[in-house]
């Protein structure tokens, strides 16, 4: 048996890095987006936690983003942090191919299951390019892959032409360029 992480009632978890295959910074937006869930007593991590997260944690992501972009972005985020995101609380963003956190999960316990998938497609997008870790480019063009993602609604509600952007970050086989 493993020691408790202090702080934590559930025993302890796998490190989020080892677990995912990310790097440092999409590594670092996870754990924000976690407590962000936390904070905001949703019940799962989902695409826009995770977003807004990695626009806090990795400057080659804001860098795909124009100026006013990028503010009005952040501000519908921050909207979500102060109640724009309630309706969602109730729901589960989900694509149907992986099984819901139940209703009594504690608050940012688990990932909805299309950030669940985003986090697999980062990994297999990093693959395909180097073999290393994730970075943060690849976390993002796999959460926008999906349309039915929290993230692009997000995105589209800032204005964002979410197609461009896919077209920006393109298959991972090199870097992205910004705008």
């Amino acid at each position: 048996m493993q020691p408790r992480t202090p702080g934590t009632s559930r025993g302890p978890r796998q490190p989020i890095r080892e677990r995912s295959g990310l790097g440092a910074e999409p590594t670092a937006a996870l754990a924000a987006a976690r407590r962000r869930a936390l904070r905001d007593g949703d019940r799962q991590i989902d695409t826009a936690h995770l977003l807004h997260s990695l626009l806090d944690h990795d400057p080659q992501v804001c860098a795909l983003f124009d100026g006013p972009q990028l503010a009005r972005l952040l501000g519908y985020l921050v909207q979500r942090s102060i109640g724009y995101g309630l309706r969602w609380r109730g729901g589960v963003e989900d694509s149907g191919a992986l099984p819901v956190v139940g209703p009594n999960a504690p608050p940012g316990e688990g990932l909805s299951p299309l950030a669940a998938v985003a986090l697999e497609r980062a990994g297999a997008r990093a693959a395909r390019r180097d073999g290393g870790p994730a970075r943060g480019a690849d976390l993002l063009a796999a959460i926008v892959d999906d349309p039915r993602a929290r993230a692009v609604e997000v995105l589209t509600r800032a204005g964002v032409d979410v197609p461009a952007l896919r077209t920006r970050l393109g298959d991972g086989s090199q870097e992205p360029t910004g705008e």
